[in-house]
């Protein structure tokens, strides 16, 4: 499997209804698949503006697209939007949650336990403290709260005691050494079949350690100030954590006031600001024999309606 195999490519395009001329944002580049077919939909005056928070993406974008004069690269979260676009309005933006390929499959990064590798965990190296830090110095019970909170594990407070008493004994400084302290931790009767012990405790503290929750939440109300009337929204997530906030936001949106539901002569204020484009959709099987990672992805669409 490619490591940049893009989640969804013909939905993402199709609910994104590319206009030649419009300019469009690919919000999480990652390694470019959807940019990449994004342009391959845009004409001379057409626009692509791709944002990522990892400087090893932004180094891949600048390479694949930096001689594209329609094609502008931003090194930043995607919560910063407003800022970026400056008085832009964007035709479509998309937003890819999550960690990718190339930052999972790379042990340097510290994002997974299948290969030993420091303790890391930031999507941008530079920026913020990294997963060892925070297992070094939060106490037991915020290790605990992340894991519960992020982890969504109901071993949470057996985790982070451990945790606390390994690292009382030498630091945590690597995934294999997180990991075996997780694992040590879960009895066997009470381990998730077919799922490493450590899964929920890595995917909470990745998620901690790049705010991905608070950040989202800030990018989708940021992607709705840069929307154009008539630009539409899509996002993939792939998890419940993410995919809630998600389907909260554009519902909300969607649904306006609900002290004027039913009344008559609504507001302007007070009406939808977007409108659902379709169901969720899913990958199908074929995608997913392809590229198993994409078995838990859903898009949601929402088209604006008003600024």
């Amino acid at each position: 499997m490619p490591a940049h195999a893009p989640v969804l490519l013909e939905a993402v395009v199709a609910a994104l209804a590319l206009r030649p001329e419009g300019t469009y944002v690919d919000a999480t580049y990652g390694r470019g698949g959807h940019s990449r077919a994004l342009l391959a939909g845009l004409g001379s005056g057409g626009r692509l503006i791709v944002v990522d928070r990892d400087p090893q993406a932004i180094e891949d974008a600048r390479h694949e697209f930096g001689a594209d004069a329609r094609v502008t690269i931003h090194h930043a979260t995607f919560d910063q939007l407003t800022t970026l676009l400056g008085d832009l309005r964007a035709d479509g933006i998309l937003f890819d949650l999550g960690v990718s390929s190339p930052q999972l499959d790379d042990p340097a990064r510290g994002f997974s336990f299948l290969r030993d590798g420091p303790l890391d965990m930031r999507m941008d190296p530079g920026a913020g403290p990294s997963a060892a830090e925070f297992v070094a110095h939060a106490s037991e019970r915020e290790i605990g709260d992340v894991i519960a909170q992020f982890g969504e594990d109901r071993l949470a407070r057996r985790i982070a005691r451990a945790i606390v008493a390994a690292r009382a004994v030498a630091p945590l400084a690597s995934t294999a050494a997180l990991a075996d302290v997780v694992a040590g931790a879960v009895p066997a009767r009470m381990r998730e079949q077919g799922k490493h012990p450590a899964t929920r405790t890595f995917q909470a503290l990745r998620i901690r350690v790049n705010r991905e929750i608070e950040l989202l939440e800030s990018a989708l109300a940021a992607a709705l100030e840069v929307l154009a009337v008539g630009g539409r929204l899509a996002v993939i997530s792939f998890h419940s954590l993410e995919d809630r906030p998600v389907k909260r936001f554009m519902r909300r949106l969607a649904e306006g006031d609900p002290l004027w539901r039913g009344m008559p002569d609504v507001p302007l204020a007070a009406r939808p600001r977007l409108e659902l484009v379709g169901k969720a959709s899913h990958p199908t099987a074929d995608e997913i024999a392809l590229n198993p990672r994409a078995r838990s992805a859903v898009l949601r669409v929402a088209e604006k309606l008003r600024a």
